[in-house]
């Protein structure tokens, strides 16, 4: 499979307050490239949102906002292209919303929800928890809440489930944004 795993964090409870971004570029089902930011969302910190990925105004003063950001990551986000996230809901409508707040139009692709792959493949787990789902498929999740490790195990249970159920089952559940 060619896709890119992508997850994001958020400054506050607001979806247009991205403050992380990551991007995991698959290609064959290998992990090919990584991409990592903070972004400045130009908003205030909420502390759960702290305890949560452990990322502070502090360490955003000097990062780009979505509106800089946008025109280096683009590209990976056309007609056509797939991208993947646990819980693709939460990450599409940050998206969505991060770009609204400066004019930027919603980009059209293709979505696969790991967090829905894994609810069908992997109906016997407890839960379908980014973690519980890694710790059952043995996928490296080596800091949860950090977007680049959420990223790389979102790639991680995508490749795994794809090599285990191929790819038919799951192009049945892509759909466009």
């Amino acid at each position: 499979m060619n896709f890119v795993a992508m997850d994001f964090e958020t400054a506050n409870r607001y979806p247009e307050s991205a403050c992380s971004l990551a991007l995991v570029m698959v290609r064959d089902n290998q992990i090919i490239d990584r991409f990592y930011t903070v972004i400045n969302p130009q908003m205030p910190f909420d502390s759960q949102n702290i305890k949560v990925h452990d990322i502070t105004a502090d360490d955003i003063k000097d990062a780009p906002t979505m509106a800089e950001l946008w025109p280096k990551i683009k590209d990976l986000f056309k007609p056509g292209m797939l991208v993947a996230a646990h819980n693709a809901r939460f990450d599409t409508n940050v998206m969505k919303q991060s770009l609204a707040r400066y004019g930027i139009d919603e980009p059209h692709y293709l979505v696969i929800d790991t967090l829905k792959t894994s609810r069908i493949f992997e109906p016997n787990l407890k839960d379908h928890k980014l973690n519980t789902v890694s710790d059952a498929l043995n996928v490296d999740l080596w800091h949860h809440h950090n977007a680049l490790s959420d990223s790389e195990a979102c790639a991680g249970i995508l490749i795994a489930q794809n090599k285990e159920f191929g790819n038919e089952p799951i192009k049945n559940l892509i759909y466009q944004i």
